[in-house]
């Protein structure tokens, strides 16, 4: 913090610290870098990945997960379903929402689609 900054104590005990806006700014700018090379180091490691933004706003608009995911991923369903070793109406009634799928069946579907649950599941 700058030399500008202004030690308050309010009448209920809080601290607060008054730096002037650039000082902030500044903070909040070195706050961001930071937050964009970890996600750097994130996808140069495997751990995160990017994804187009046709496919983003295709979760945004409240499409099934798993045939979003899919189709990134190139995969027919005919194909997620033998690697996940359910059947292809199964797949496809998860895909249409008719059924939602049991956290085994899912877990599969995330391992092949390398996913984790959580990126299946709104």
């Amino acid at each position: 913090m700058g030399s500008h900054a202004q030690k308050i104590i309010t009448p209920g005990g809080e601290t607060l610290i008054l730096v002037p806006l650039a000082e902030y700014e500044a903070l909040i700018d070195a706050l961001d870098i930071a937050e964009a090379r970890r996600i750097q180091a994130e996808i140069a490691a495997g751990k995160e990945e990017l994804i187009p933004a046709e496919t983003v706003y295709r979760f945004l608009d409240g499409e099934n997960s798993i045939r979003v995911w899919r189709e990134y991923r190139g995969l027919s369903a005919t194909e997620l379903a033998a690697r996940a070793k359910i059947s292809a109406a199964y797949l496809s009634e998860l895909e249409s929402g008719k059924k939602k799928g049991g956290v085994e069946t899912l877990r599969k579907i995330a391992a092949v689609l390398n996913l984790t649950l959580d990126d299946l599941v709104p």
